[in-house]
């Protein structure tokens, strides 16, 4: 039976794009694999941390449309209101996390480097500022290092509801991210060394800024628009458009030549095409109960699953090679990581929702 042609009315009307919670489902697993591995590999299976791309898309898509919503709808954005809310998904997990770390870092590790680096970047882990302040470059593990995207996150996220509620259409947001967008790949491809050196902040905070979160606002601009909606549709609306954007991202990916901006970019187009329509083309892997399920603690599990796998190594008998092995320790991390995300939602996250849910609720003035 044949399906409707996606609208730009029902893309508007859609509240809930039930197949992102199935695609961070797919972020977080290359994620802990790569952690699960006791070095880096070659070839595909060693692009793990491109699953934190994929995250910053759908953040990027996601949050400039609701942002873009809630200024058409009211004729403003509340960026009280915003912060509070972010604040209370963000700040109760993140910090509590922390915190376990420190009482670990106090009590169960022995004095030296690590424990030391540890409680001189803790003042940059609690400010979200681990990204432009700790020191990576060190001989040993880094506890704690995965708050670097965290931190990229919501330093782009205190400045952007701004940028979108000052824009009065979509100009200001669009060049902004278009800005951001270039200054970060200048440096990425190595341009103003003698401007900015390597080793100063001003060239560590630029490469903060993620090249994802930029495409993923600006394909929220483009959908969120009815004329360019119209030209995006063709492209991202047709019901094969993401199973060929996931077989060119997965190509991309498996290839070294392509640059990383190329697989962000179909990152992002993933993104649109599993959003414009909700029968799109791979839905049947993207909207599964089990996987949207996993996926919608997908946070929980980022901040769980280096301690988790930490614990796993610890605790398994080394000697034997199925038990060491990396898709063992990777399988069994997993599932403990998973238990541990769905508890924190139960017991801390699910009760905080219901006042996130009235700050996005107030009537419109």
């Amino acid at each position: 039976m044949p399906t409707e042609e996606p609208s730009h009315e029902t893309f508007r009307r859609n509240s809930y794009f039930r197949s992102l919670d199935g695609l961070r489902f797919f972020s977080i697993v290359p994620v802990i694999w790569h952690h699960s591995t006791e070095r880096p590999l070659l070839g595909i299976l060693g692009k793990g941390p491109l699953g934190v791309d994929l995250f910053f898309a759908i953040s990027g898509f996601l949050i400039t449309t609701l942002l873009l919503r809630e200024h058409a709808d009211r004729g403003r954005i509340s960026i009280g209101r915003f912060y509070a809310r972010r604040a209370l998904r963000i700040f109760p997990l993140y910090y509590g996390v922390l915190g376990l770390y420190v009482v670990r870092a106090l009590f169960f590790l022995q004095d030296g480097p690590m424990r030391a680096h540890f409680f001189g970047s803790l003042p940059y882990y609690a400010t979200y500022t681990s990204n432009w302040f700790v020191d990576f470059d060190v001989p040993h593990p880094v506890i704690f290092a995965f708050a670097w995207s965290l931190a990229t996150e919501e330093q782009f996220y205190v400045v952007w509801p701004w940028v979108v509620g000052l824009g009065r259409s979509w100009v200001l947001p669009v060049i902004v991210a278009i800005a951001l967008l270039a200054l970060d790949q200048s440096v990425e491809w190595g341009f103003f060394l003698q401007a900015l050196p390597p080793a100063g902040l001003a060239r560590r905070m630029i490469r903060s800024i993620a090249s994802p979160i930029c495409m993923g606002a600006l394909l929220a601009c483009a959908l969120h628009h009815a004329r360019s909606f119209a030209i995006a549709r063709p492209i991202l609306g047709g019901r094969l458009a993401s199973p060929v954007i996931f077989a060119v991202l997965v190509a991309t990916v498996a290839s070294d030549a392509a640059p990383l901006s190329m697989v962000q970019l179909f990152m992002t187009l993933l993104v649109g095409a599993c959003s414009v329509r909700s029968d799109h083309g791979l839905a049947f892997l993207t909207d599964g109960a089990i996987v949207r399920r996993i996926g919608s603690v997908s946070y929980a599990m980022y901040l769980f699953h280096v301690a988790v796998i930490t614990g796993v190594r610890k605790a398994l008998l080394h000697d034997h090679r199925v038990l060491s092995s990396d898709a063992f320790v990777f399988a069994l991390a997993f599932v403990i990581t998973v238990g541990l995300a769905l508890t924190s939602e139960r017991w801390l996250e699910r009760p905080l929702a219901a006042r996130r849910a009235r700050l996005r609720s107030t009537p419109s003035p």
